[in-house]
């Protein structure tokens, strides 16, 4: 019975499917490593890891708490615990609490400009899944819930908020643009039925010529905070690798299958990894500056 329960709760979480706890957690080591000089402190890494996880969960069990009466419309969603009727809205929110509650038990391990700055995380997170019925835009609201790492990992290093912060955070921003907007793709005809709007919608026939525009912008910002780091050969080799997936991804999206935008959404972990990659190669000794 119990095993039963946390198997349903884990499903929620969606532990089992993490390419959402790695796009959180790419711009998180892009700026707990740039704010560390490329030696982010130990023990402040390992609660930003832990954190990640906790609120990407957090995250998935309140967005399938605000779309219970929509998932069961929708193909890729209906199979999901509360679609399918095996989680209570009642479990839901008390596990959403605890989970939010874990991670800012973290932050407070923290200084007071962390600690301030992740009461906005926890309202970007406990938001965002309502705002797909006013706005078409909740992908960029997701980029700016997503990238609020960048200004909460420079706290905790620093306990300061730079220029080049706020440059990473809307990099960010265009980048989760580009990847949720793939994601919406795969159910766009879905979400014109029961109403849900999102960027794939508002965009219509232009929406690969906009996500190639939102990674050229993402791209654009990352070598905005190059410059401003005064960063290597290494860490822009990072963005040319970034960019040639950006350029694949579009390839996958051309004829629009639902499979293949899939496809591309999940091929943005390999782009954050390379930005990162070139990032933390750029901090070694070899780097080439």
């Amino acid at each position: 019975m119990i095993a039963g329960r946390l198997r349903q709760y884990a499903l929620l979480t969606r532990l089992h499917r993490p390419i959402g706890i790695l796009l959180l957690l790419w711009p998180t080591l892009w700026g707990l490593w740039i704010a560390g000089n490329g030696k982010p402190d130990p023990v402040i890494l390992t609660i930003f890891v832990l954190g990640v996880v906790l609120m990407r969960s957090a995250g998935c069990v309140i967005n399938d708490y605000a779309d219970r009466n929509l998932d069961p419309h929708v193909a890729r969603t209906r199979d999901r615990p509360m679609a399918a009727g095996h989680v209570t809205s009642r479990e839901a929110l008390s596990l959403f609490v605890i989970l939010s509650l874990a991670a800012f038990a973290l932050v407070l391990q923290l200084n007071l400009l962390t600690i301030q700055l992740s009461v906005v995380a926890i309202i970007f997170a406990a938001s965002y899944p309502f705002l797909k019925r006013y706005t078409h835009l909740p992908q960029f609201y997701l980029g700016a819930a997503f990238g609020w790492s960048i200004p909460m990992g420079f706290a905790a290093q620093t306990n300061a908020l730079p220029a080049v912060v706020w440059v990473l955070f809307v990099a960010n921003i265009f980048w989760a643009a580009a990847y949720d907007t793939q994601y919406s793709m795969v159910d766009r005809d879905d979400d014109i039925k029961i109403g849900v709007k999102s960027t794939a919608i508002l965009f219509g026939v232009y929406d690969n010529l906009l996500v190639g525009i939102a990674h050229a912008m993402t791209l654009a910002f990352l070598v905005l905070a190059g410059v401003l780091l005064g960063l290597g050969v290494f860490y822009y080799l990072g963005l040319v690798a970034a960019a040639g997936l950006a350029v694949y991804q579009q390839h996958l999206t051309h004829d629009r299958q639902r499979d293949d935008c899939f496809r591309a959404f999940l091929n943005n972990n390999w782009f954050g990894a390379a930005v990162f990659c070139g990032l933390m190669l750029d901090y070694l000794p070899l780097g080439i500056t």
